[in-house]
């Protein structure tokens, strides 16, 4: 890992130091239909507008990811919403993406770590996971992500994996140890916004979520700095070229020059 690699607040799961390949993939608006932050600050805190303008200046680089995203998280909770409350209404809300259930459980046939690194908060995740994969799952996938602080009276605040890193979770950090390994296992990413470019450049295939929408945060980000990456419309259609490249029919070169 870097020398100047951020400091933790929070532990990392053991490395897998034995596997040909990894998965790493965020969760908000990525192996989710909808990212679970946005949808508490659209519904429940500022609204998407002022949420979008927040991500363009974190593109242009007018204000950090850290700093944003605690703005949006702040505007739910000065709005009197409760974690409680919060966990519940993602319960109730945040749908799976349709081909991640058959994507993670030929990853786990075939013995490859699937590991969520996220920005968001691990009872959440945990929270909707056991409600789309069922318990076992849910605890049975690592997940490396930020945490949050809930006081007795049930306001709540992000606690910051990295907070002296203007990222806040510099995800980073989550690839760079296999990256040192003396046989480091080949890297697959799966991202969709701002909270990923720092993970973006260091995978060995990137795959970008596409957006109904058009707001494609990554996207833009790796068209502007020359990030070479798949966009993928849900994990079903990856699924068939993660299986080519593990099965050895084609390359990480063959699939991202087609």
């Amino acid at each position: 890992m870097s020398e100047q690699a951020p400091e933790s607040t929070l532990p990392y799961p053991p490395i897998h130091r034995d596997k040909k390949f990894v998965v790493l993939s965020d969760w908000d608006g990525t192996i989710t239909t909808y990212d679970s932050n946005d949808y508490m600050t659209d519904h429940l805190g500022y609204g998407k507008e002022k949420r979008r303008q927040g991500n363009l200046e974190i593109l242009g680089g007018k204000v950090t990811f850290r700093d944003a995203f605690r703005e949006m998280l702040e505007s739910v909770t000065k709005n009197g919403h409760t974690f409680e409350e919060c966990k519940q209404i993602l319960h109730d809300n945040i749908k799976l993406d349709e081909g991640f259930k058959s994507f993670y459980t030929w990853c786990k046939s075939v013995d490859i770590p699937v590991i969520i690194v996220s920005s968001g908060m691990a009872p959440l995740i945990r929270a909707v996971l056991s409600n789309l994969l069922g318990e076992e799952a849910a605890n049975d996938i690592e997940i490396i992500s930020n945490d949050v602080t809930v006081q007795p009276d049930g306001k709540w605040e992000i606690k910051f994996r990295h907070p002296t890193s203007g990222y806040g979770h510099d995800k980073s950090q989550a690839i760079l140890p296999y990256r040192d390994l003396p046989n480091p296992p080949t890297l697959f990413f799966f991202g969709d916004g701002v909270s990923d470019i720092s993970a973006a450049k260091y995978a060995d295939l990137l795959f970008v979520k596409s957006k109904a929408g058009g707001d494609n945060d990554l996207a833009a980000y790796c068209k502007r700095e020359g990030l070479t990456h798949l966009i993928f419309e849900d994990f079903g259609k990856a699924l068939p070229v993660v299986q080519s490249i593990v099965e050895g029919k084609k390359t990480i070169r063959d699939v991202t020059s087609s």
